[in-house]
């Protein structure tokens, strides 16, 4: 019988008890997911975060959580007396500079005052003109309203809170289909196309839905070896909402 050192040996019992353990690691379970799927999310054709362009307090507060709201449709308030005042202000100084200009023309036509006075005085009513334009913008700070129609998402702030410009307010969501969010292997990218169907099974809804892509990102994720595409259903479904999760699959040819 051969000599085998004793450090071989215990390699060999070794490579014997732990090659088992791993091919039972390697093999793929019974029940796993299927490798031929993608994970997906659900997000909204259009959605943003409302915030304040005034500081101020708020005073009527209609939207509430998930409430559906139309396009412009007028979703808080401040208390805008301060602002309704400046525009007051700039509107009655507008109106006393072309008065000033006026009589400076009349003025300039029997020799008693020169161009250069007459020059000012319209340069004065341009100021003024500028001062009430600004006013009036600042005063339409004082209502928020949707930009879309669609559903509150999330609800920042409280009625009566003051608060300063740029401060959350709502998150809001579009309605309409909904966009399908995914990342699928770099390798994949050749065999990608716009318009190309896939079907998208929905965890909440334990349902299927058809789907075609309708972007595919210019750069590759370097780290994860993915590209991200963004896909549309093809029709609204009421029991879809954004943040819903699930995965996708491309039909193959014989499907």
């Amino acid at each position: 019988m051969p000599y085998i050192p004793e450090r071989s040996l215990l390699a060999v019992v070794l490579s014997l008890m732990i090659t088992p353990a791993l091919a039972d690691e390697v093999s793929p379970a019974a029940g796993s997911e299927d490798p031929g799927t993608i994970r997906v999310l659900l997000v909204a054709g259009l959605e943003t975060t409302l915030s304040s362009q005034m500081a101020g307090t708020l005073g009527e507060f209609k939207a509430t959580l998930g409430q559906a709201v139309a396009k412009d449709a007028v979703l808080a308030r401040f208390d805008c007396a301060e602002a309704q005042a400046r525009t007051r202000v700039a509107t009655a100084e507008l109106a006393m500079a072309r008065q000033n200009l006026e009589a400076k023309r009349n003025l300039r036509k029997l020799d008693a005052v020169g161009d250069l006075e007459v020059a000012v005085a319209n340069t004065e009513v341009q100021k003024a003109d500028g001062a009430r334009a600004l006013a009036q913008a600042q005063s339409g700070y004082c209502v928020v309203q949707a930009p879309f129609a669609g559903r509150v998402a999330k609800v920042h702030a409280k009625p009566f809170q003051t608060v300063p410009a740029g401060t959350p307010l709502f998150d809001l969501v579009s309605d309409g289909a909904l966009k399908v969010r995914l990342n699928v292997p770099s390798n994949l990218l050749p065999r990608l196309q716009a318009n190309q169907a896939l079907d998208v099974d929905i965890l909440e809804t334990g349902k299927r839905y058809p789907a075609h892509v309708s972007a595919i990102n210019a750069r590759v994720d370097a780290v994860a070896q993915t590209v991200e595409l963004e896909a549309r259903l093809d029709a609204a479904h009421p029991e879809l909402i954004a943040g819903m999760s699930g995965t996708a699959r491309f039909p193959s040819a014989n499907e």
